[in-house]
């Protein structure tokens, strides 16, 4: 298999308060590419004393540094100054997520890293678009409204597009002029540990910034329950979301949290079936399938079902699996053996529910954590694999009769996080896009996000939103100013 050729491997370490520090119980763990099931470095665990360090100085940042009254324009300037290093070091950064992840060169060097710089470019333009109110409510007063920064601000972030989820975490915040302290999710720590390093570059006060690599089940838990902690954003399952909201609530934290999802993925008849067949292998094969908005329920109006069935499996079945580091790989391994198991799992159930296998169903080798990409159809809806999130490459198939059965079935989830429709008439898809019970609705595409498009979920996938103005509001909150006159 190729070796990183821009990534430099060594061990990580926290960073906290400007500086690169070893636990402070010196654990430490082993993170494995999944391609290979061999060790890469070895990164340091952070203790729940570890994560009350990290907020202290992220506190006393935010309190002695002064960071959010600097001049709007220096802030922005440093903010900026990060994209600008992300994107200088794109390939490195690449590879790392790929080896660490499992995710295909081709699309984190063009992808998730250019997208992630992005995300800092964005934020930074909005720096000086934090403006309040001002309010007509008499002639002898003046009112107006302040926005201000809440304060100290953790980033839960999850394994699946680890550098993009820190950057949707980290620059908001900034941009809003808190404090932040990132838990990345520990099966893929590397690039927010490199991540730290770049920043540090760019020279933000010491504790504006702490990233602190470990269990979620204790430097994670930690960061909820800190009194000096004002928000938690999260991205990751629903049940853990769930437990950090009940968490979160015991001292009034403002939470975001973007959760499970189980994408319909909507196909009426009078749309290309070749495209849509195409487009539909995408919409649950990028990223193998770990993909929170994956088009993982095909929903087909009944004239074409049966070729669209048919023309997916043929292209699952054609699909191959490679070393993420080579360029023409397009499908890598799951994250880790856990999650691979935990999808095999749903394709048994799968499988015992009655409905067709037409594609895949199994492991792909005896090497590394690959599932062969899979296709179930005659599901019924109220089937397992039709209901509970995957989080891998299986989609399951069912048809529709009408447009009232369709948003039946479209609907008929606790999640409610993305959709698309595929039709080539307007009125049948601002229909859809009405009905649908979801946070996104795509309408003759599928997956695409952007810096300034609010993203987030309806039903169990969440509450708030990332990205966008939306995401900047979640940081801030308003202060109403009254003003005698005379």
């Amino acid at each position: 298999m190729p070796s990183p050729q821009h990534a430099k491997i060594k061990p990580a370490k926290l960073y906290i308060n400007g500086e690169f520090v070893d636990a402070s119980d010196g654990a430490a763990f082993e993170t494995v590419n999944p391609a290979t099931e061999e060790p890469i470095t070895t990164v340091a665990r952070a203790s729940a004393k570890d994560a009350d360090a990290a907020v202290a100085a992220a506190k006393t940042a935010f309190e002695k540094s002064k960071w959010a009254t600097w001049p709007s324009a220096r802030r922005a300037q440093l903010i900026h100054a990060i994209g600008d290093k992300i994107l200088a070091h794109t390939m490195e950064l690449a590879e790392l997520e790929s080896i660490d992840a499992g995710k295909p060169i081709r699309e984190t060097s063009t992808i998730d890293v250019p997208m992630a710089a992005d995300v800092f470019h964005y934020y930074a333009g909005l720096v000086r678009a934090v403006t309040g109110d001002t309010i007509p409510v008499s002639p002898k007063m003046l009112n107006f409204t302040l926005m201000e920064p809440v304060g100290v601000c953790a980033g839960i972030t999850p394994w699946n597009f680890p550098i993009l989820m820190a950057a949707w975490k980290i620059a908001p915040a900034l941009a809003a002029g808190c404090t932040v302290v990132l838990k990345p999710a520990e099966a893929t720590p590397l690039t927010a540990c490199r991540l730290a390093e770049l920043i540090h570059e760019c020279g933000l006060p010491p504790g504006v910034v702490n990233i602190i690599p470990g269990k979620g089940s204790v430097a994670g838990q930690r960061l909820v329950e800190h009194p000096d902690v004002a928000k938690v954003s999260f991205t990751g399952s629903t049940e853990v979301g769930i437990r950090i909201m009940q968490d979160a609530a015991k001292t009034l934290k403002k939470v975001t949290l973007e959760l499970g999802g189980k994408s319909p993925n909507v196909i009426f008849a009078d749309s290309d079936v070749d495209t849509v067949v195409k487009m539909a292998q995408q919409a649950i094969y990028y990223n193998k399938g770990e993909v929170c908005t994956a088009g993982s329920r095909l929903l087909v109006e009944e004239k074409i079902y049966g070729e669209v069935v048919e023309k997916l499996g043929q292209r699952a079945a054609k699909m191959t699996h490679g070393d993420p580091l080579d360029p023409e790989t397009r499908l890598g391994p799951q994250v880790s053996k856990q999650q691979m198991e935990s999808i095999l799992g749903f394709v048994e159930s799968g499988k015992k529910e009655g409905a067709k296998l037409v594609a895949g169903g199994e492991r792909a080798g005896n090497k590394g954590y690959f599932v062969k990409p899979t296709v179930f159809a005659d599901v019924d809806p109220k089937a397992k694999i039709f209901q509970e999130e995957i989080f891998g490459p299986v989609v399951s198939a069912v048809s529709f009769k009408d447009f009232d059965d369709l948003i039946a079935k479209a609907n008929n989830s606790i999640y409610g996080l993305a959709s698309a429709v595929w039709t080539k008439d307007i009125n049948k898809a601002l229909s859809f896009a009405k009905a649908v019970k979801a946070g996104t609705c795509w309408i003759n595409t599928y997956g695409l996000f952007d810096s300034a498009m609010p993203f987030g979920g309806y039903k169990m996938s969440g509450i708030g939103r990332d990205n966008g103005m939306a995401a900047l509001e979640g940081y801030l909150q308003s202060k109403s100013v009254w003003v005698a006159l005379g």
